[in-house]
This record gives structure tokens, sequence and C-alpha cells, in this order.
């Protein structure tokens, strides 16, 4: 999806449902640092279903913004699934938002490990009262990993609404 005319017409198709259910959208993002919001809000109109988006680029900010615990961080590490699942979670508490997206990983060149090598994105899906949560690992440097993460974000954020 990294062609701009599918992504838009995805945004399209996610703004429909949101609008659809009377939803507002919050994202969550520590390794895109806002891409996601970005990327939301490049659609014309989006102030009817986009609500913020959380830049939570280091720990202090995943628990001062988005109430993630230090413990949890502490215990798992930022780029792990309690954390994503945290962020998402409180994207949609410490918002108007009912749906949230949150991203956490390692988009390199540095910071990678053998256990969360660079391209280690967690990802956290809040809908419908449920948050939903998944591990991916792209290949490539650090905007091919960026980039990758917002797609995958949206194509999951879609199939969750649908």
């Amino acid at each position: 999806m990294s062609d701009p005319a599918n992504q838009a017409r995805l945004l399209a198709d996610i703004a429909a449902q949101l609008l659809a259910r009377g939803q507002m959208l919050a994202t969550a993002e520590s390794c895109t640092g806002g891409m996601i919001a970005a990327a939301c809000t490049d659609l014309s109109g989006s102030s009817q279903w986009f609500e913020r988006g959380f830049v939570s680029y280091s720990n202090e900010a995943k628990a001062e913004l988005l109430g993630v615990p230090p413990a949890l961080i502490d215990a798992h590490g930022a780029v792990s699934e309690p954390v994503a699942r945290a962020m998402a979670a409180g994207a949609v508490a410490h918002s108007r938002a009912q749906v949230a997206v949150a991203v956490t990983g390692v988009a390199g060149p540095t910071g990678g490990s053998p256990a969360k090598p660079v391209g280690t994105v967690w990802f956290g899906w809040a809908v419908g009262g449920a948050v939903h949560t998944e591990l991916q690992q792209f290949p490539g440097d650090r905007a091919a990993v960026r980039h990758a993460t917002v797609a995958h974000a949206l194509q999951r954020l879609h199939h969750y609404l649908g």
C-alpha cells in the first residue's frame, strides 16, 4: 500500500466506516512519530472523524500522555505487546475517540537487539471495546520500516472496522 492513491482510497474507506459508526479516531505513535496522524489528516474533512494524535516517542511520554504504567514498560520494554495494548487503550481513555491505533517499534538503523531487531513493530487497535494486537517484522531502512508500519496500521484498522 505504499502507493499514495491506494492509501488515499483506504483512508476514504476508513473515514466512511468511522462516520457510519458515529465514531472518532485517535492515534498513539512511537516509531512513526505522527506519520499515521499526518496520513489521516491529509484527507479533507478528517476533522469529522479524526480526534487527535499522540506522539509518545519516549517512555515518559507513553506514561504521561497515555497512562502506560512505567512498571509495564520496565517489565516488558517499550516495544512489546503489553505496551502496544496499553497505548491503544490509553489513546481512547485520554481522548474523545472511541477507536484508536497504536504503534511502538524499532525503526532503526540503531536500537535493535537480538530479541527485538530493527523492523520489529507491535501494533494495537482499540475498536468496539476490545484491543487487538499484532507483531510485525518489516525489512528495509528506517524510512521503509516507518512507511510499512503506517500502511499496515491503516490496513488492519480498516479490517477491524469492517
